[in-house]
C-alpha cells in the first residue's frame, strides 16, 4: 500500500485538492465571480465548444511559437558573436540587461502604437520575453569550455568554426536547452501578455473577455488551458533533449 501511495501520491495529493476545493465552495457558497467551483469551470469549458477552444488555442501557440523560433534564430548567434568579441560582449551585454530590466507590460502598448494591431507586435513582445534566457545561457555554456581544450586546439591549428562547432557548441548544448525549457514557457507568458493588449482572439484575449464580463469559470478554464499548454511545451522540448542529445544530459549529471 505504501509503495502504491508514492507511486502515484502526486496524483492523488492533486485529486485531493480537487475535492477540497469542491466542497469548500459548495459548502461555504463561495460565489463564482470570487472563487468558481471546478465543475463550474468544467461547465463553463462545455459551453464555449471544442471549435471555440481550438481556435483560441491555435491562436496564442501560434504567437508563442513564432516569437519562440525568432528568439532562438537571434540569441544563438549572437551568443556566438559576444563570445568571440570580448568588446561585442560589453557593448551589447548592458543592453540586454536593459531589456530584460524593462517591464514588457509597460513596454507592449508603445509596440503596437509602432507596429499596428497585427500578429508581428505580439511576435515581438513574445520574442523580447523569451530572449534573453537564451542569449545568456548559451553564451555561458560556449564559455565553459575547459582552457586545455581550446589549447589543444589551437596547437592542432583547428579553424575557429571547427573550435566552436566540435569543442564549444557539445560544451554548451545542456546549457542550451536548460534555456529553451524556460523560454518555451516564457514563449507563452509573451503571448499572453501580447494579447491583453491587442488581440482579437486567444486564451489571453479570452481571459481578459471573461473576466470584464464576469464569467470567471470562462477565464479560469482558459488559464487551465494555458498551464497544459505550457507544461506539454516545456515536455516537448525535454524529450528532444532527451531524444537527440541524451549524452549531454549524462555529462551535465
Amino acid at each position: 500500500m505504501t509503495s502504491l501511495f508514492n507511486r502515484h501520491a502526486s496524483l492523488l495529493v492533486f485529486l485531493a485538492v480537487i475535492l477540497a476545493w469542491q466542497l469548500g465552495c459548495r459548502l461555504l457558497g463561495v460565489p463564482e465571480y470570487i472563487l468558481p467551483a471546478p465543475d463550474a469551470i468544467w461547465r463553463a469549458a462545455l459551453d464555449l465548444g471544442a471549435s471555440r477552444w481550438l481556435e483560441h488555442l491555435s491562436a496564442t501557440l501560434q504567437v508563442a511559437l513564432a516569437g519562440y523560433a525568432v528568439a532562438i534564430l537571434l540569441a544563438i548567434p549572437l551568443a556566438i558573436a559576444i563570445t568571440r568579441s570580448a568588446l561585442l560582449s560589453r557593448i551589447v551585454m548592458p543592453w540586454l540587461v536593459v531589456i530584460q530590466s524593462t517591464p514588457i507590460v509597460a513596454v507592449a502598448p508603445i509596440i503596437v502604437v509602432t507596429l499596428g494591431a497585427g500578429v508581428l507586435p505580439r511576435v515581438v513582445i513574445t520574442t523580447l520575453i523569451a530572449f534573453f534566457p537564451l542569449v545568456v545561457s548559451t553564451a555561458l555554456g560556449l564559455a565553459s569550455v575547459p582552457a586545455e581544450l581550446l589549447e589543444l586546439s589551437r596547437s592542432l591549428r583547428a579553424s575557429l568554426s571547427r573550435q566552436y562547432w566540435q569543442i564549444r557548441m557539445p560544451f554548451a548544448v545542456p546549457y542550451v536547452f536548460s534555456a529553451l525549457k524556460v523560454s518555451i514557457t516564457l514563449s507563452i507568458v509573451g503571448a499572453v501578455v501580447a494579447e491583453f493588449v491587442a488581440a482579437e482572439k486567444g486564451l489571453g484575449y479570452l481571459i481578459l473577455f471573461a473576466t470584464s464580463s464576469f464569467k470567471v469559470p470562462l477565464a479560469f478554464a482558459a488559464l487551465i488551458l494555458l498551464v497544459i499548454s505550457s507544461l506539454a511545451l516545456y515536455s516537448l522540448v525535454q524529450w528532444l533533449h532527451r531524444r537527440y542529445f541524451d549524452w549531454s544530459r549524462a555529462s551535465a549529471a
